[in-house]
Order: structure tokens, then C-alpha cells, then sequence
């Protein structure tokens, strides 16, 4: 009899990141230093770019690629489309300490780290393959109506700005 195989492979969750990245091989690199990505799996093209790539990042898995935009596909890289959809978003034990080894290690601040009306320490950095990190600590659960009191009071702070 064959054992039955899961439909959600042990370590993945429901969505996982895939990053098209120019030059994937210096992106592990810069992941595992700013971040302390653990590389899980690593396939390479006859060409020597990189195919596909697993990381772990905590408890979540990234998948990665060398941008491949002449594919059927069209895996594009963020300096290929000369900016970025989307955010990955990273809890952290100490937001303060993984943005500031990320700036250490080649980010870009986006987002100084400070703390947000929404119950976070948060901050937003560019890694050097384009693609934007905001960096969070959760430090307070707050209801809806203080979340918009609190929403409302940044607001009409930094309406002057």
C-alpha cells in the first residue's frame, strides 16, 4: 500500500513567496546574512543560473529564481520592471535588531523603524535585488476603535508634512 502524500508539503503553508530575482546566487547570500535564511533546496539551469531555490526564513518558506523574462512565464525581476509589486511582510522577535543587520547587510531604508499606531514596531527596507522587506514586532493587540483613534491621530499629524 502507498502511504498517502500530503496535498501541503511538510514546512510550506498555504501561500509561499516566488522571487524572480537578478543574480538569485548573491540574493541567498544577502538573505542568509540579513535575515539568517536557511537554504533548503537549490536546482541550477544547464546555464548555471539558478532554476529554483528554497529558503527558510523562521518558520516560512521563500522560493527564488534567477529572473527568467523570455520564459513562457515571464519571471521578471524588480530592476527589470523597474519597481515592485508587492511587500514581503516578516514578524520578528526584535524588528529593530533583523532591520538594522539588514541595512548592515546592503538594504536600503525605506521606512525608518519606529512604532505604528496599529500595534507594531515597524520599518521597511529595499534589498539590493529590488524587492521591498517590511520588518515588524507586534507590542500591543489593540481594538478596532483604538487602531482608528490611533489612525487618526498620525494622519492628521503627518497631513503637515
Amino acid at each position: 500500500m502507498q502511504k498517502k502524500v500530503k496535498a501541503i508539503p511538510e514546512g510550506y503553508h498555504t501561500v509561499t513567496p516566488y522571487l524572480a530575482v537578478k543574480g538569485a546566487a548573491k540574493a541567498i547570500e544577502f538573505y542568509k546574512e540579513a535575515f539568517g535564511a536557511k537554504k533548503i533546496e537549490l536546482h541550477h539551469s544547464p546555464d548555471g543560473s539558478i532554476m529554483h531555490a528554497v529558503l527558510k526564513i523562521g518558520d516560512s518558506l521563500v522560493m527564488l529564481s534567477d529572473e527568467f523574462p523570455q520564459s513562457s512565464c515571464g519571471m521578471a525581476s524588480p530592476q527589470a520592471l523597474k519597481g515592485s509589486t508587492v511587500v514581503l511582510h516578516i514578524y520578528v522577535e526584535n524588528a529593530d535588531a533583523v532591520f538594522n543587520k539588514a541595512v548592515k547587510a546592503g538594504a536600503a531604508v525605506i521606512r525608518p523603524m519606529e512604532d505604528q499606531f496599529w500595534g507594531d514596531r515597524y520599518g521597511q527596507v529595499k534589498d539590493p535585488f529590488g524587492h521591498l522587506w517590511s520588518i515588524a514586532t507586534h507590542t500591543a493587540d489593540l481594538n478596532q476603535e483604538e487602531m482608528d483613534a490611533g489612525a487618526e491621530q498620525f494622519f492628521s499629524q503627518h497631513a503637515k508634512e
